[in-house]
């Protein structure tokens, strides 16, 4: 079952905001709270009421319209600003009233930023930390202090360092986070620092770790700081936060219960851990962040337990465990043979078994099937980006044809400017096709040609095929092969679609940027409608 004493804080909203390209809108974090709830954190950090006004809005929002089951919403500040009282500062009101049932407040560790940066003296500083501390438990609120710059801090004082820890502790914190605000610490440094700390803090005081990932240690430093003694660990989903980020709290909690065996995510349905979800959730959140998952993500990026070698596909043929070191199934994944010019037989032979085809027992079509691969990817294909093309060319070898959802009879467009450097151009699109019995000629406009050609292609066959309506492109991405060429070099274009529910990934190739992404938007409209179970008409 999920230990009780364990603390899983997520900072997604408040620390992961803060990254390059993020801007979270009030109803951008009510949608994404829910989601880290469902996957089992004890704490969501909602953001800074008082010092942002959309964060403000956000906590009074929150009270109302979220329902969270697992976790508890926190509102997070500093503390009070020197020579005035807790009481008095209106930052630390805004805390209290935003009716957070937890508040973290940041508090100085390292001497050098007391003395710099707030301009006050060490003593002043602790008497901030114990005073701020007190005033907010008084107010009926469980406290985390974050102990910013802690680790540098102990380099230059260890003993003002621990004095700062030790009256956040004294005056009621409930948890102090030890932050590697500047993200420069090694495993063994964290470790070493949290070992001496736990000696002069006792046994059980709660110790957290926040770790940002300026030297890509981030959560390899929470790992050491929880085998040194902590029981409490923030992130951030997928790693967001500014500069390099922070611990990507979907990788800590992953190697603490698949690698270390401590079960820390909260169920409501008793089931011990959200980690079935951890691919969806931070999928779902990269939507809603606008920012593109990372396919490398360690646990849940979509090439995680992704195989391209020959040499691996035959092993994991054999024994799927012999070139994974966890089973994807565990966080929501999925293993994916990516089938490209590396690849054997094998790999092949995985990925027609992943899509429904036994190939092993077709092996005249197996090895048609190869020597195309093998052969298109020479001439410009890649097949391990673009899975819907490859089950396309799959089902040509298998059944003899492709579906024959419409003919295209012929396809124009046209890009045209009136006017000199500055004027705007437009695009325009003819198609003709035939289709559910019919000769159509369609006409589409876009803002480029191949924006013009994807409208044409879709107002000539939602007559026939409604369902396309639902259909939307999502990414193109345009690569020119043989750069030598100039203006007249091979280009592949890969297109992404999604229709509400999936996405699949197209690829063409051609002698010219117009020609590649008709085949990729074709290609994409025949497998988006055999997906979806429609019969040719």
């Amino acid at each position: 079952m999920t230990d009780p004493t364990f603390h899983v804080y997520d900072t997604t909203l408040r620390d992961g905001a803060q990254q390059e390209g993020i801007n979270l809108s009030v109803a951008d974090k009510l949608a994404i709270a829910p989601l880290l709830d469902e996957l089992g954190v004890g704490f969501i950090e909602g953001g800074w009421p008082g010092a942002v006004p959309k964060d403000t809005e956000f906590f009074k929002r929150a009270a109302k319209e979220l329902d969270l089951r697992n976790a508890e919403l926190a509102a997070f500040g500093a503390t009070r600003k020197p020579g005035t009282r807790a009481v008095d500062d209106p930052q630390v009101r805004a805390l209290v009233d935003s009716e957070a049932p937890v508040v973290t407040v940041v508090a100085k560790s390292d001497v050098r930023h007391v003395e710099r940066a707030l301009r006050t003296t060490p003593d002043e500083n602790l008497a901030m930390i114990t005073d701020t501390v007190a005033f907010l438990r008084r107010e009926g609120r469980r406290v985390v202090v974050d102990a910013e710059h802690f680790f540098d801090g102990f380099a230059v004082d260890a003993a003002y360092a621990r004095a700062a820890v030790l009256a956040a502790f004294e005056a009621g914190a409930e948890v102090v986070a030890l932050c590697d605000t500047n993200g420069g610490m090694l495993p063994d440094q964290v470790r070493d620092v949290v070992l001496d700390l736990r000696r002069h803090v006792g046994p059980h005081a709660v110790l957290g770790m926040h770790a940002h990932n300026d030297s890509g240690c981030a959560v390899a430093n929470t790992l050491a700081a929880v085998e040194a003694g902590c029981a409490h660990v923030q992130g951030t989903v997928n790693g967001y936060g500014e500069r390099t980020g922070n611990a990507d709290l979907l990788s800590v909690v992953a190697n603490l219960e698949l690698k270390l065996g401590r079960p820390v995510l909260a169920r409501t349905d008793g089931v011990p851990g959200g980690l079935a979800e951890l691919t969806r959730i931070a999928h779902a959140i990269s939507e809603l962040t606008n920012i593109s998952p990372f396919a490398r993500q360690p646990y849940v990026g979509a090439s995680a337990f992704a195989h391209k070698a020959g040499l691996h596909a035959s092993a994991i043929k054999v024994d799927p465990d012999l070139y994974q070191h966890t089973d994807p199934g565990l966080v929501g994944n999925d293993m994916r043979m990516l089938v490209s010019d590396m690849a054997g037989r094998a790999s092949i032979e995985l990925k027609g078994r992943q899509l429904g085809y036994d190939l092993a027992e077709h092996p005249d079509v197996l090895a048609r099937l190869t020597h195309r691969v093998k052969d298109s990817e020479a001439n410009g294909y890649t097949f391990e980006a673009a899975d819907a093309s490859f089950e396309l060319l799959l089902v040509e070898e298998v059944e003899g044809r492709r579906p024959a959802y419409f003919r295209v009879e012929s396809w124009r467009a046209i890009v045209e400017r009136n006017g000199g450097r500055g004027t705007p151009a437009t695009a325009e699109a003819t198609v003709k096709l035939h289709a559910g019995g019919e000769r159509i000629v369609s006409t589409g406009e876009g803002n480029g040609p191949v924006n013009a050609l994807d409208h044409a292609l879709r107002q000539a066959l939602l007559r026939v095929y409604p369902e396309l309506a639902e259909f939307e492109l999502i990414d193109f991405k345009v690569r020119i092969l043989d750069q030598m060429h100039g203006t007249d070099a091979v280009t592949r274009v890969l297109i992404e679609t999604t229709d509400g529910e999936t996405s699949w990934s197209t690829v063409g190739v051609g002698p010219n940027l117009i020609e590649a992404s008709w085949e990729a938007l074709t290609d994409s409209t025949i497998w988006g409608l055999r997906h979806r179970g429609v019969a040719p008409r």
